[in-house]
């Protein structure tokens, strides 16, 4: 019979005591993966989802084309924007798009397509109609990365991605199923989907102003929902 596949979570203990046993110093680097999975009885991708853990826990660091670290990450060296997305409360998410976003719904009302326009209100209705958190969530992603797109800025697009990466985490999303149950589900949807209308409107309207002040009401409102009871 094949072996059964080691869980994460037995990879990680046994990562754990293979640090242990090594009694690496501080800035050491660890083996390769290559080398490193067989040692500890999984695969590559199971081991990197057990680095993943340990580097959130700040005892292993990573640093892309160089390797895998021991000890917490120097202060000179950035953080991996999955980590920070790990780290971050719904509040810290929410409040770094208030900052951000309103000025990219600015941004996109100079240079929104009819094409582009049409696509934002389908998001916005999808939304609108959404049963539950899990289908809102998508049609919501959506239509914040399509105006962030409309920019045709790199790092406004990828700013959006990291953020997004964020509604994949157990955090947010106990949180947002909470938010979206206490605001009674059809009438969460109905109200958002509304406000993303006024935003498309502005956008349609060539609005930065109006498209600004629409963001910033359409994420404070989600904000006010969401950050009550943490």
């Amino acid at each position: 019979m094949p072996r059964a596949r080691l869980t994460t979570e037995k990879a990680t203990r046994r990562l754990r005591a293979h640090l242990h046993q090594r009694a690496y110093s501080p800035q050491d680097r660890l083996e390769p993966e290559r080398v490193l999975a067989p040692k500890i009885g999984c695969s590559r991708e199971t081991l990197r989802a057990a680095l993943d853990v340990l580097e959130k826990e700040g005892l292993i660091w990573r640093h892309v084309g160089q390797g895998t670290f021991v000890g917490p990450r120097p202060p000179h060296e950035p953080i991996r924007p999955s980590v920070l997305a790990e780290m971050a409360s719904p509040a810290d998410v929410l409040d770094a798009r208030l900052l951000v976003e309103p000025p990219i719904a600015g941004a996109a009302a100079l240079r929104a397509t009819a094409e582009d326009i049409a696509l934002l209100r389908d998001h916005a209705l999808r939304s609108s109609q959404a049963p539950d958190w899990q289908a809102y969530e998508q049609a919501d992603d959506a239509f914040h990365k399509g105006i962030a797109r409309i920019t045709g800025n790199p790092l406004l697009i990828a700013f959006l991605d990291v953020l997004s990466s964020v509604r994949g985490r157990a955090r947010w999303q106990r949180q947002h199923d909470l938010a979206f149950r206490r605001a009674r589900k059809k009438e969460y949807a109905a109200q958002q989907g509304r406000m993303h209308l006024d935003i498309v409107a502005a956008i349609a309207a060539r609005d930065p102003e109006a498209a600004r002040q629409a963001m910033f009401d359409h994420l404070s409102a989600i904000r006010a929902i969401m950050v009550q009871e943490l």
